[in-house]
């Protein structure tokens, strides 16, 4: 694959992530783009529940476990991540870690 090949897969890519259905592979998250339009998400999978929350200048996730929605449940992790790509990655990154290491 030639360089310019190389760049137009990894541009296509980018956008996929930014505009596609879900950001995560684990999880049905959305995109950059549905949060930066300041939706909130929630979901779940297997027990473990998490929110996603845009604020002005950042993003916040967090997780709990059970059947309560977040409003009524306990909350057992909540974390800031700056609201651009880089924070929107290492959040999601965040999340799987959290997942995958209570499986």
């Amino acid at each position: 694959m030639n360089s310019h090949h190389r760049l137009e897969k990894l541009l296509t890519n980018r956008k996929e992530r930014t505009m596609g259905t879900s950001a995560s592979e684990i999880f049905d998250l959305r995109n950059l783009y549905y949060y930066k339009s300041g939706n909130s998400f929630t979901g779940s999978l297997n027990g473990f529940n998490y929110k996603i929350i845009p604020g002005s200048d950042h993003i916040t996730a967090q997780f709990w476990h059970g059947m309560l929605c977040s409003d009524a449940a306990e909350i057992e992790q909540e974390k800031q991540f700056s609201f651009d790509e880089a924070g929107f990655d290492e959040m999601i990154k965040w999340l799987e870690t959290k997942y995958t290491n209570e499986k």
